[in-house]
Parts: structure tokens; C-alpha cells; sequence
């Protein structure tokens, strides 16, 4: 494959990325509002809204934080609960390292900043699809992806922000977080080990739900990847 070819496969492969992205837009914007209003509603300037959603660029467990912080919980939990919610990046790591992690440790590290749930499920799906991919191909893609869903994400995050509570209560935002999940984990649910690892959480997060401190959910994740790990184990 000479040097034209192969830049026009990774411009087709960014493209691709940033076409396949656009339907979690739909969610990503009321869900990116939802949090920037929360945050000023739970006091925090606009400066530290947009820090805290720049550094952490993760919205469930800016969530997650946020709600331990209008609780006025001790720090250690809301770290706790912050990492708790975000030990999946961990997971997707370990999982797209054998597509991703052949490459220079600064690449390395500008690809985990942007590794969020839509771009690792749908980067997955993508290299399972087309395994001839070369590693450009897969970093194009993967980062075709990001733009379509990162730079919205801070815009509608500044946007719920400075808006704050001028957004009338009749038009609720809380519906997106519940979809947007949804949307990207029924497709991951591909096997035994899935499902398991999936029901068993959501029971117990359910039937935990008198823990303090919304402790329970962190009892219920950790459960549910010993479940989906032993299932796997079982299975293998």
C-alpha cells in the first residue's frame, strides 16, 4: 500500500469514526447540559464546571462526584465513588490495548484521554468488524469517533452552565443518562459472562439501595465483575 493510499484508508477511517458517532449525539447533549446545570446548581462557578469536565471527561462519574459533594460526603468517598464508577476505563483499556497499544507513549496517552464509553464500544465493534485494519486505520477511526462526541461535550457542558436554572423545569434533561447507557451497553451484552455481570449489578443496586451514602452501587459493581469474571472463567 503506498503513502496516498494509506492516508486516504485513515481520512476514510476518520471519517467513519465521526459518522458512526453522531447518533450518541442525541443523547450527549441534554446529558452534557444536565451537568453543567447540576454543577451550578450545586455552587460551582462556570471556571470550575468546565475544569472539572475537562479533566475528568467522563460524565457518569462527574455525576457520581457531584452528588457526593452536594451531600457534603468526606472527600475519600467521593473519590471512592468517582473511581468506582470509572474502573470500566480500566476494563476498556486492558480490552483495546492489542488494537491501540503497539504505538509511542504520547499517542498512548492522547487516546486514553479520549477513551469514553462511546468511543471504546464503538472502536470494538469496528476493529471486530474490519480486523485488516492497520494500526493507523484503528487510531484514525478511534479518534474520528472522539471528535464527533468530545468537543460537544465540553460546548453543552459550558452551555448548561452559564444557562444554569434559566432552563424551565417542564423540559426535563434527566431522561439522557439512563438512554445514553442503555444505548451503549444492550450491543456490549454479547455474552454469558455480560449479562451476568449486567443483572447481577442491577439487582443489587436495587435491593441496596437503603445503603448510605449510595454506597450500595459500589458494592453492587464490584459484585457484578467478580460474577462476570468467574462466568467467563466457567465458560472459557
Amino acid at each position: 500500500m503506498g503513502p496516498s493510499t494509506q492516508k486516504s484508508a485513515q481520512r476514510s477511517a476518520l471519517w467513519r469514526g465521526a459518522v458512526a458517532a453522531l447518533p450518541f449525539i442525541i443523547v450527549l447533549v441534554p446529558f452534557a447540559l444536565l451537568f453543567g446545570v447540576a454543577a451550578t446548581e450545586a455552587g460551582l462557578p462556570i471556571s470550575q464546571v468546565m475544569g472539572f469536565t475537562v479533566l475528568v471527561i467522563a460524565g457518569a462519574s462527574q455525576f457520581a462526584a457531584l452528588q457526593f459533594m452536594i451531600e457534603n460526603a468526606p472527600v475519600l468517598v467521593v473519590l471512592a465513588s468517582a473511581l468506582a464508577v470509572n474502573l470500566r476505563m480500566a476494563m476498556y483499556s486492558a480490552a483495546i490495548t492489542p488494537y491501540l497499544g503497539d504505538q509511542p507513549l504520547w499517542k498512548r496517552a492522547l487516546l486514553s484521554y479520549i477513551l469514553v464509553d462511546q468511543t471504546y464500544n464503538l472502536a470494538v465493534l469496528e476493529y471486530e468488524a474490519r480486523p485488516e485494519q492497520s494500526m493507523a486505520e484503528r487510531t484514525a477511526f478511534f479518534v474520528g469517533c472522539a471528535l464527533s462526541i468530545v468537543p460537544l461535550w465540553f460546548l453543552f457542558t459550558w452551555v448548561g452552565a452559564a444557562l444554569g436554572g434559566t432552563i424551565p423545569p417542564q423540559y426535563p434533561l434527566d431522561f439522557a443518562l439512563p438512554i445514553a447507557f442503555l444505548a451503549m451497553v444492550a450491543p456490549a451484552l454479547r455474552t454469558l459472562a455480560h449479562v451476568a455481570a449486567a443483572v447481577t449489578s442491577v439487582v443489587l443496586a436495587l435491593m441496596l439501595g437503603f445503603v448510605p451514602l449510595n454506597m450500595g452501587l459500589l458494592i453492587a459493581a464490584l459484585v457484578a465483575m467478580m460474577i462476570g469474571a468467574e462466568v467467563e472463567r466457567r465458560m472459557a
